[in-house]
């Protein structure tokens, strides 16, 4: 799995994470943006969805190899792990397998100028 290393000023604001063309459609991509690592992923329709990279029910970090779906117009993920599956607009997960319920962190993404970036110093 390539990581990609962002170029992040000390500035919040919009930050560039990687060039358009690094991301596959439904695939997964694992970004260090600070000391952060962030899972990447574009849409079908062309929407942009991040999130931290850490699984909160194994506590590893492999969001990024997850299973990009969808439950009627909302966009999912599941853990590689035990299967859980999370909101990629809003982090919430949609089916805990019976553990307690969690939420990943979640950035704000688009792409400007073939150029991947996230909203840092916000998340939802």
């Amino acid at each position: 799995m390539q990581t990609l290393h962002p170029s992040i000023s000390s500035r919040l604001g919009w930050q560039r994470v990687c060039a358009l063309k690094s991301l596959e459609v439904e695939r997964g991509r694992a970004a260090l943006v600070g000391s952060a690592q962030i899972a990447l992923f574009l849409l079908a329709d062309g929407t942009i969805r991040a999130t931290c990279n850490r699984d909160p029910y194994c506590d590893a970090y492999v969001l990024s190899r997850g299973i990009v779906g969808s439950r009627g117009d909302v966009p999912t993920l599941s853990s590689p792990m035990h299967k859980q599956v999370f909101d990629l607009r809003t982090g919430t997960c949609l089916d805990t397998r019976g553990k307690e319920p969690a939420r990943l962190r979640t950035w704000q993404a688009r792409a400007v100028d073939g150029q991947v970036q996230l909203l840092w110093g916000s998340a939802s």
